[in-house]
């Protein structure tokens, strides 16, 4: 049986921490990681349902993409869903553990996993921080240009999103090269009209940003939990791989706490 250090260590060989933002809390949030590991349970979030949907499956390691102590924690009383995920983690002696925003910078993390989804080709780092890490990527749509309309659609399909907020495009707007980028990517749509992208996905734009590129980009907000979801796929391959019998599960408690009417 592998150790949770044993797990950690497999995902940061991908998503090392020093990939993270200087803003970032990605590692571990509570628990012991020299205990023996009895099952993983993979989420976007950390939740008080998630830690005792990870205690009814025997699971003592839930890997989550954010991290649940993001801003100091002052006190531990229960009051908010980050003190209560704490108080159910440690009365549980459940670990936590959060790749953010150094699985978002990873050769072959988020945004990489969106493309593949996606079905682009020759892919790229949309903004490179050294080598092949940073933020975002950029390729083409396998298969040549397709109609915008036609193209959202098919976005919209692939990450599973029931809405998506574009800006305006003309009926003979066509789309090839497409940038991408999980989660919150506003800052970078300048990256990806430098890339020479038709096509921006990513999520929580500003409305000033839709109006002052619409002529510049078709920019595709899918949502930040829908653009960010693969993430479990990423760690679910990566401790698979290396620990083919072990458990491992998809958290079918988590819900994305927005929704749409």
């Amino acid at each position: 049986m592998p150790s949770i250090r044993d797990i950690i260590d497999t995902i940061e060989a991908c998503a090392p921490l020093a990939l993270q933002e200087t803003w970032d809390n990605s590692g571990v949030q509570v628990g012991d990681v020299d205990m023996p590991c009895t099952g993983v349970m993979l989420a976007v979030d950390h939740s008080p349902e998630v830690v005792a949907e990870a205690v009814a499956a025997g699971c003592n390691l839930v890997v989550s993409h954010h991290p649940i102590i993001f801003k100091p924690l002052r006190q531990l009383v229960g009051k908010t869903p980050a003190e209560k995920t704490v108080i159910a983690a440690i009365r549980a002696n459940v670990t936590l553990y959060s790749a953010h925003t150094s699985m978002d910078n990873a050769p072959g993390g988020v945004s990489f996993e969106m493309a593949r989804r996606l079905g682009l080709d020759d892919i790229t780092v949309l903004s490179p921080a050294g080598g092949e890490t940073g933020s975002g990527v950029v390729g083409k749509l396998r298969g040549g240009p397709v109609n915008a309309a036609r193209f959202v659609a098919q976005v919209k399909e692939c990450f599973d999103a029931p809405v998506a907020r574009c800006s305006i495009f003309g009926n003979d707007t066509t789309v090839q090269r497409v940038a991408l980028c999980g989660g919150a990517g506003g800052s970078f749509i300048n990256d990806a009209i430098a890339a020479k992208a038709d096509a921006y996905i990513t999520a929580d734009i500003r409305y000033h940003d839709f109006q002052e590129r619409h002529n510049d980009i078709l920019i595709v907000d899918l949502g930040h939990f829908e653009t960010e979801e693969c993430t479990k796929s990423i760690f679910y391959r990566l401790v698979s791989e290396k620990f083919p019998n072990f458990a491992v599960r998809y958290s079918k408690s988590e819900k994305n706490t927005i929704l749409y009417l």
